[in-house]
């Protein structure tokens, strides 16, 4: 579905996966019958809830389309949508209570919010085999995407998600700069200030 529906560019064809919401709801349910045992390693866990919260956000968006922004829906994030088992999760019980709790940043990466400065909804599902270098990708492409950050010697202005989970980034790394230029292909000097761009809420359709 996501090679099917997802441009190079991030841009969904939410049209598109209308008429593929069967195939959809079957995925998320199919999720939810499956949901991650004592067994599973970290990396299938993570995979597991990155393409959880990902499918979880389309089908939000779908049960309200059209709509210009996932802020337009009441309580996107809050609300109990999703079912793990026998357990109904909201996104942000994803996001914030298990996926943040591993202790890998480059998560903030690979879940897509459906909006424009968001990083870009993969055309690809995570695997527990594939999920480092996926992460990693996510990353490269999202701090390196001159689109959603401005980088040069003399100033930095970066995405909001840099400053909405600073703390985060500063414990896998010491500072931001730092987690920058473990990505970046040209680093920038340590001093660098940082400033933080205004944030696009507009839905990343592929037809606004």
């Amino acid at each position: 579905m996501l090679q099917e529906h997802v441009q190079d560019d991030g841009r969904v064809d939410y049209n598109g996966f209308l008429k593929d919401r069967q195939r959809l709801n079957s995925y998320l349910g199919a999720l939810a019958l499956n949901p991650p045992q004592e067994d599973w390693t970290p990396q299938a866990r993570m995979a597991y809830y990155i393409n959880l919260y990902n499918a979880g956000t389309v089908a939000l968006i779908l049960e309200n389309y059209p709509v210009k922004s996932i802020r337009d829906i009441d309580r996107p994030w809050a609300k109990k949508r999703v079912r793990v088992g026998t357990e109904w999760l909201s996104l942000s019980d994803i996001e914030h209570k298990i996926l943040r709790k591993i202790g890998d940043a480059r998560i903030h990466f690979a879940i897509n919010c459906a909006s424009i400065s968001c990083p870009k909804l993969p055309e690809y599902a995570f695997t527990e085999a594939e999920i480092e270098s996926q992460l990693e990708r996510a990353a490269r492409g999202f701090i390196n995407d001159p689109e959603r950050n401005t980088l040069n010697a003399d100033k930095a202005e970066v995405s909001k998600i840099f400053k909405w989970f600073r703390s985060d980034f500063k414990a896998d790394e010491g500072s931001l700069v730092e987690y920058l230029n473990r990505f970046l292909e040209k680093p920038i000097p340590k001093g660098t200030s940082v400033g933080f761009l205004p944030y696009d809420w507009a839905l990343n359709d592929i037809d606004p």
